[in-house]
C-alpha cells in the first residue's frame, strides 16, 4: 500500500479503479486463430511472463487500490462467491448460500476441502475475521463501503456463517467477492499474502516483477500452467519489444498502433476494458466548481473523435458513470447527452464569467499511454473555447497520492471500474461523503435518490433510481465523459486460453501452453 491511500474501485488502462461488453466486452478476436487451430488440447505446465505497466500498490486484498493491482491479486485470492467470465456470481469458498426474503440476512455453507495456500483449511472463523477486518470502522469507514450496514456477522456451525444486515439489501451478494484469508493475518498479508487462489504467491521484486505458481491444493479445476511471472514494464514502447524480443509473452490493454506491430508468433483478443474513462474533474476547485463551467467542458469534447484518433474507433462511447458490460444498468440515453458544439460552449463559459476561457491542468499517469493519449486530444480540443490546457504527467504513485489520496489536482485522465457487478459499485462513490468520491461531487438530490435507491427492494424500481443518478451525473456534468476503452491483448502463439470478463481481472488459471 502506497503510503496513506486505501481503497478504490479505480481502475486504468494501466490499471486504476476499478479496469472495467457484454463480458469484458463481447470477446472478439483479431488477427486471431481459433483455439482448435492453435492447439487441440491444452498442454500442462510452462512459465508465461506477462508485462503489466505498474508495480502493485499491495498484496493485501482488503486494503488494493488499484485495479492494476486487483487483475494480478484475483489468481491467489478468493471470496465466498466470485464471478465467472459470464458475469454470474458463483459459489468459491462457499459452496452454496441463502439469502432471506427481507434481503438482510445472507447465509453461507462453506465448502469442504478449501485450503489456504499454507496448507491449513479454511474455517468460519477465518471467514468472519475476513468480512470483520473489511467492515471495521475504527480507522474511519470500512475498507469495504457496501459493507457499512453489516450488523453482525455470526457463526452458526463449524460449516456456516450468517452476515446480518442492518437494513434490506439485494445486491450484498456481489460484495461477498471479498478475499477470504487467514485469521489474524493482517500484519502479513503485505509481504506473505495468503489466498485460496488457483495460484499462489512465490516472490516480490517491486518494480520488476511478481511471481506465481500452480496451487496444486486447488479446490476447483487446477491452473493448466505452473507459473506465471508478472513483470513491471512502465515504458509502453518497452512493452512492445519486450514482446517482439520474446521476454514478455502477453500484454493487455495495447492501442491499436502497438498492436498493429505484432505480426507473425502473436494473436490479438479484442474485447473493452471495462470501465468509465473520463475527463474527470475536482468539483470544488475554480472554476470547476461552476456546473455552467463543467458543461461547456462536456460541449467542447467530441468523444467519437477521440475513439477515432486513438483506436481507429474502437471502444464504446458512454455519457455517465455506467459502462455497457453491466446491461442491466447502463442507459444509452445518456451517450450522446453531450454533442460537440463549440458556440454552446462557449455561450456557457461567457455566462460563468469566463468569456476567454481559463488555464485548465490535467493530471495524468505517464505510465498510462492511452490516458495520456485521450489528455492531448482534449488539449487540442478545449483549445477551441479557449480553454488553455496544461498536461501535467505524473508517476502512478505521485497520482495516487495527490489526485486520489488528496485531492489535489484541478483534472484528470483516468478510467474508474466496479469492483463488484453492480451499479452501486460505480455510483456510491458521487454521493457527497462517499469513498473514493475523490472529484468532490456533492448534489442533495444525487445523495437522496442514493438512499432510496440503495433501500430499494424491487429490482425494477431500484434499477430506474440507479438510472436516474447516472441522469443526474450526466446533467450536472460531473465530470466529461468519454468511453469504455477497447482492451487489444497480445499474445504468443505459444500460449491460448484467454478470457475476458465483465471486472478488470486477468484469469490465468484458463491460459495453456501451445506446442
Amino acid at each position: 500500500m502506497k503510503r496513506r491511500v486505501t481503497s478504490i474501485l479505480l481502475v486504468f488502462t494501466m490499471a486504476v479503479s476499478i479496469a472495467l461488453t457484454g463480458c469484458s466486452g463481447d470477446k472478439k478476436e483479431t488477427k486471431s486463430k481459433t483455439e482448435n487451430e492453435l492447439s487441440g488440447k491444452p498442454v500442462e505446465g510452462g512459465t508465461i511472463k506477462v508485462g503489466i505497466s505498474q508495480d502493485l500498490d499491495s498484496l493485501d486484498p482488503h486494503t488494493a487500490v488499484s485495479a492494476g493491482t486487483k487483475e494480478v491479486l484475483f489468481n491467489i485470492y478468493e471470496g465466498l462467491v466470485k464471478p465467472d467470465s459470464d458475469g454470474n456470481l458463483v459459489e468459491a469458498v462457499a459452496s452454496s448460500y441463502e439469502i432471506s426474503d427481507d434481503a438482510k440476512k445472507y447465509t453461507f455453507t462453506l465448502r469442504d476441502g478449501v485450503k489456504f495456500h499454507n496448507g491449513n483449511e479454511v474455517t468460519v472463523d477465518d471467514v468472519k475475521y475476513s468480512i470483520d477486518r473489511c467492515a471495521d470502522t475504527s480507522n474511519g469507514g470500512p475498507l469495504v463501503s457496501a459493507y457499512s450496514i453489516i450488523d453482525s456477522v455470526n457463526i452458526l456451525d463449524d460449516k456456516t456463517v450468517e452476515v446480518c444486515l442492518t437494513e434490506p439489501n439485494t445486491e450484498f451478494l456481489a460484495y461477498m467477492t471479498t478475499a477470504i484469508v487467514p485469521k489474524d493475518s493482517a500484519d502479513t498479508l503485505a509481504t506473505n499474502p495468503v489466498g485460496t487462489g488457483p495460484f499462489k504467491y512465490v516472490s516480490r521484486n517491486p518494480q520488476e516483477n511478481i511471481i506465481l505458481e500452480k496451487n496444486e491444493d486447488y479446490w476447483g479445476e487446477k491452473a493448466h500452467l505452473d507459473k506465471v511471472e508478472f513483470k513491471i514494464v512502465a515504458d509502453a514502447d518497452m512493452l512492445i519489444t519486450n514482446l517482439k524480443g520474446g521476454s514478455i509473452d502477453m500484454v493487455m490493454r495495447l492501442t491499436t498502433s502497438q498492436a498493429a506491430e505484432l505480426k507473425d508468433g502473436f494473436h490479438i483478443e479484442e474485447g473493452t476494458m471495462n470501465l468509465v474513462q473520463a475527463l474527470y474533474l475536482n468539483n470544488a476547485v475554480e472554476p470547476l466548481n461552476n456546473e455552467k463551467v463543467r458543461q461547456a467542458l462536456c460541449y467542447a469534447i467530441n468523444p467519437d473523435e477521440i475513439m477515432d484518433m486513438m483506436a481507429d474507433g474502437k471502444g464504446v462511447r458512454v455519457g455517465t458513470s455506467m459502462y455497457p458490460g453491466l446491461k442491466k444498468y447502463f442507459d444509452d440515453k445518456y451517450t450522446n447527452y453531450y454533442e460537440q458544439d463549440y458556440d454552446k460552449a462557449k455561450k456557457l463559459l461567457k455566462e460563468a464569467g469566463y468569456p476567454d476561457g481559463f488555464d485548465l491542468e490535467i493530471t495524468v499517469s505517464s505510465a498510462d499511454q492511452p490516458h495520456v493519449d485521450t489528455a492531448q486530444i482534449i488539449q487540442e480540443e478545449l483549445k477551441n473555447i479557449g480553454v488553455n490546457v496544461t498536461i501535467k504527467p505524473v508517476e502512478w504513485e505521485v497520482w495516487l497520492e495527490d489526485v486520489y489520496s488528496n485531492k489535489n489536482y484541478q483534472s484528470t485522465v483516468v478510467g474508474v471500474d466496479a469492483s463488484a457487478l453492480t451499479a452501486r459499485a460505480m455510483l456510491e462513490r458521487f454521493t457527497t461523503d462517499g469513498h473514493g468520491n475523490f472529484i468532490n461531487f456533492s448534489d442533495k438530490e444525487y445523495d437522496e435518490v442514493f438512499k432510496k435507491a440503495i433501500a430499494e427492494t424491487d429490482d425494477t424500481k431500484q434499477t430506474e433510481l440507479y438510472k436516474e443518478l447516472e441522469g443526474i451525473l450526466a446533467e450536472r456534468a460531473a465530470n466529461v465523459y468519454i468511453q469504455d476503452l477497447v482492451n487489444l491483448v497480445a499474445i504468443s502463439d505459444k500460449f491460448d486460453g484467454y478470457k475476458f470478463y465483465p471486472l478488470y481481472v486477468q484469469d490465468m488459471s484458463t491460459m495453456y501452453a501451445v506446442e
